[in-house]
């Protein structure tokens, strides 16, 4: 462990005043610390998983007594549930504005969006498997479907992304424009709305107009955008958009894929079995049409509803207090941790504008997984650390090793960002006061104190078993995901 011992003057910051704009549920958890206190839980990791809107929470607790089977059952809760289900896939392509004739596919999250729509894209005028063109800013949701991990027959290309917007585009412009000329166009491009490392984005209208003028469709990856700013597919031109209900305020399994009906209609069944078939004989079967088609199974009815409740609570809310209320805490952020000696904070592209509010940084000569277990065990405070399921970008910029990621929302408040910004110039000053060491991949507190919630159903030995499962498996310590 390093400390710096002098320090220079940082160059005073305004304090971020900004209250919670919609109230969720979680914000008055305390939580406990290693000195026996216990503080209200700063959740800044909301681009990870956001807590659930009190108002979503309040819509699921009336409509749970009324949850029955769907689509087929005679009863009368049944049909009640048909509807509830079917009103929130309108809800949700609506918020997203859908055209008329598109298509709202319920699914988990982007990542099965993604994986979905990877068994859709048409095979190219000389059969050969469709082409999709990446970046390597892409979160690993929108890059390993294209490479036919999961089986689906495409072809991808990543380029990488230039320093600027502008250079970026012009690079996904050329790589276009030298695939139709060789008579082996792209049919899809395939983009983060916003990126879940820095927040920063590339111009959705630019992206619409390259890609079309190649005769490829856009695929938007909206997990990080959807939820921060307002969208419509009608408005942009984008032909297909992916986001996650656990990033937009509705952690209830769900999330959707929206877009244009003819590759749905005739791509690759999702999932093989009941409520996606017209017709079954033991040598045949006739599928339906989308959505049926790729929601085999029986659907995740209060996660379809969360999620519509979700997407109706910030579709109210006056778009430009939501951009605001993000910006606000988010330059509060960039300048504060600028202001701390050893903070550097992470960017891809130069000259990018309206980022939300994601925030990556590192501290010099300390690992990022301590300084996220510090912040937890010292403060109070969620941040995240690791490499983002990003690795082509992280290991590109320079952090092959990690970094920290600080996220706001609609129920972050100043107060929790001007907590962060202090115990990072406490760490960087005085390093921390418990001991930490790496166990499984993950950094700990040395005989932590710390008591599990009583409501939580763990012990601590299951609890350590689940740390060890998760830095093993998901790659959650140092130089890991």
């Amino acid at each position: 462990m390093t400390t710096t011992d002098t320090l220079t003057c940082p160059t005073p910051v305004a304090p971020a005043t900004a209250g919670p704009l919609l109230p969720v549920v979680g914000s008055d958890t305390l939580v406990p610390l290693v000195d026996g206190r216990s503080v209200p839980y700063a959740n800044l990791d909301v681009a990870a998983s956001a807590p659930a809107l009190r108002s979503v929470a309040d819509r699921v607790a009336e409509v749970l007594p009324l949850y029955a089977s769907v689509h087929r059952g005679a009863g009368y809760l049944s049909q009640v549930s048909t509807a509830l289900y079917e009103a929130s896939r309108q809800g949700i392509g609506a918020f997203v504005g859908a055209r008329a004739d598109d298509v709202t596919v319920v699914v988990r999250n982007t990542t099965d969006a993604t994986n979905l729509l990877a068994g859709c894209v048409p095979a190219a005028a000389s059969g050969a498997p469709g082409r999709v063109l990446v970046l390597d800013t892409e979160h690993h949701a929108n890059l390993l479907p294209w490479r036919g991990v999961s089986g689906a027959a495409v072809r991808a290309t990543t380029v990488q992304a230039a320093p600027s917007v502008a250079a970026t585009l012009d690079a996904l412009r050329g790589e276009l424009a030298g695939a139709r000329s060789a008579g082996d166009p792209y049919a899809l491009v395939a983009v983060t709305g916003a990126s879940n490392v820095t927040g920063e984005s590339l111009p959705v209208a630019e992206l619409v107009a390259l890609a079309h003028d190649a005769g490829a469709r856009l695929f938007l990856d909206g997990a990080q955008l959807v939820p921060h700013r307002r969208f419509s597919l009608a408005a942009s031109g984008v032909d297909y958009v992916a986001f996650s209900g656990h990033k937009t305020y509705a952690p209830y399994g769900a999330g959707a894929l929206v877009g244009r009906r003819d590759w749905l209609d005739a791509g690759t069944p999702y999932l093989a079995g009941g409520g996606a078939v017209r017709n079954v004989t033991v040598d045949d079967v006739v599928w339906q049409t989308a959505p049926a088609r790729h929601e085999a199974g029986s659907p995740n009815v209060l996660g379809a509803v969360a999620l519509a409740a979700a997407c109706g609570t910030l579709g109210a809310l006056d778009p430009e207090a939501l951009v605001e209320h993000e910006r606000a805490l988010r330059e509060r952020l960039v300048a504060g941790l600028e202001a701390v000696p050893g903070v550097r904070v992470v960017r891809v592209w130069e000259d990018a504008v309206d980022p939300v509010g994601v925030v990556t940084f590192s501290v010099d000569d300390h690992d990022p997984g301590l300084v996220a277990a510090y912040l937890s065990a010292e403060h109070g405070i969620g941040v995240r650390d690791g490499r983002f399921c990003a690795h082509p970008l992280l290991r590109r910029l320079g952090h092959a090793a990690g970094a920290i990621r600080a996220s706001v929302g609609v129920g972050t408040a100043g107060e929790e960002v001007e907590r962060l910004l202090a115990a990072l110039e406490t760490f960087v000053t005085d390093g921390p006061s418990a001991r930490y060491a790496v166990v499984d991949g993950l950094w700990v507190v040395e005989d932590d104190p710390r008591p599990l919630p009583e409501a939580s159903g763990l012990s601590g030995l299951v609890a350590t078993a689940a740390a060890g499962f998760i830095a093993e498996s998901a790659g959650c310590g140092p130089a890991l995901d």
